[in-house]
């Protein structure tokens, strides 16, 4: 608490607080998922990330909703905890990812939505609606033959408090924007509920100054999640918030105003770490630039067929500012490197090792979580708890001073703090 003199007044001034959230997971019943995506080890990585607030992900899934309503307790204020936590610090939020395929303007569309709802209730209403469209039980992520608008439609229907975000948008093959299956505008494809599309999801392979390339976005609100299959990936990117006190009202709120005072900045990756970040063929091993792409026409010079046109090529094609640009409006982001991806490059081994785990853990330990060593410690406090090298790279990330070869068509990129990269030549000579 802190007294404020204001004129002849004075008045106490609660402290914010800093919550991170990941809206964007997945449970157990999706597929290529780890069995590990249930809410014991959930919690408990989120504890080790320093996520607040987590999506409960795939609640239209019968199983998965049964887990939810088995162990965790409504708040009363729209989040949920585990209920055997007398005092959590994992606050848990209604979120499902759905995948509507299905034909427009003579064109498949394949759009992933992430929906918000504030309740129980409004879940199983939406999912009642759901099922005579789709067979819930088959995935944790829902495949429906509905238009995105209609599920846009269907959301508003059963509550004002409902939020449908287009998931990582400029994904090539299940996305708003995506070249393989999207649209050109937020307005193509929601028409006339265009205006209540108040946010979008970056996805790994964009961050917001590639967003801000477009005048049109300007008004939308970007927020950044992991889209997490795996407990170790969980807040890889997630949307930090600064509040007195939390709520469901609260959040969705901030992100309909796209309110600065209360969404502080995005957490992001590099995005050329995104396995779409450039054009190119994952099978033949060809990765292009955009300019590359072009002067061959889109075409892989191996095999023939097209390329697999990335986030990079999609967001010059549709911008209409030039790179740099920031709007008047924007929310600040921040690019962060996982740590367990620093401590590999310093161990020289796969971020999977034992000695990477080792080591992470060692770390959480002395440090207390993973935002906070990557985010808030200062040199002098790092260099308390970790090896001199894992604190250079800490630092040289923090001032974006990092190597990259760019992922694309399914491809991974790399990132590197401390050493040059080997780039690989492909079968045509370009370099990866």
């Amino acid at each position: 608490m802190k007294k404020i003199k204001n004129g002849k007044f004075i008045f106490i001034k609660k402290n914010n607080m800093r919550y991170i959230a990941d809206f964007h997971i997945h449970s157990k019943y999706s597929r290529a998922t780890s069995s590990q995506m249930d809410f014991e080890y959930l919690n408990l990585w989120a504890k080790f990330k320093g996520i607040q607030i987590l999506g409960t992900g795939d609640f239209t899934h019968p199983t998965w909703l049964k887990e939810i309503k088995e162990k965790l307790e409504p708040l009363g204020n729209g989040l949920f905890k585990i209920k055997s936590e007398k005092n959590p610090s994992v606050y848990f939020i209604l979120t499902t990812e759905i995948s509507c395929v299905y034909n427009k303007n003579n064109k498949v569309r394949k759009i992933h939505l992430l929906i918000f709802l504030p309740d129980l209730s409004s879940v199983e209403k939406f999912n009642a609606q759901l099922s005579w469209s789709a067979n819930l039980k088959a995935d944790g992520r829902a495949t429906v033959g509905l238009e995105a608008k209609e599920i846009l439609k269907i959301v508003l229907s059963i509550s004002p408090y409902g939020l449908v975000v287009p998931a990582h948008i400029w994904t090539p093959w299940y996305s708003l924007f995506g070249s393989k299956s999207g649209f050109d505008s937020i307005e193509e494809c929601f028409e006339e509920y265009s205006k209540y599309i108040f946010a979008g999801e970056t996805g790994l392979s964009s961050d917001p100054s590639m967003n801000w390339r477009l005048s049109s976005l300007d008004r939308i609100t970007l927020i950044s999640c992991s889209d997490s299959h795996s407990p170790q990936n969980l807040g890889r990117e997630a949307t930090v918030f600064d509040f007195e006190d939390v709520s469901y009202q609260k959040i969705i709120e901030t992100i309909k105003r796209k309110d600065k005072n209360h969404l502080k900045y995005t957490i992001e990756f590099f995005p050329e770490e995104g396995k779409y970040y450039f054009d190119g063929h994952r099978n033949c091993q060809v990765s292009f630039s955009p300019s590359e792409t072009r002067k061959r026409a889109g075409i892989c010079p191996v095999c023939g067929k097209e390329l697999t046109i990335g986030v990079l090529h999609r967001v010059e094609k549709l911008a209409d500012r030039e790179e740099n640009f920031i709007p008047e409006n924007a929310i600040p982001f921040k690019s962060l490197i996982p740590l367990s991806e620093i401590i590999a490059e310093v161990l020289g081994v796969e971020k999977n090792s034992k000695l990477v785990e080792n080591e992470y853990f060692n770390l959480i330990k002395r440090g207390g979580n993973e935002f906070k060593i990557l985010l808030d410690l200062d040199e002098d406090e790092l260099k308390k708890i970790a090896s001199e090298k894992i604190v250079e790279g800490i630092v040289k990330m923090r001032n974006g001073e990092v190597k990259k070869i760019p992922g694309y068509d399914g491809v991974y990129g790399k990132i590197s703090v401390l050493r040059d990269l080997e780039k690989k030549e492909s079968k045509q000579g370009t370099l990866f």
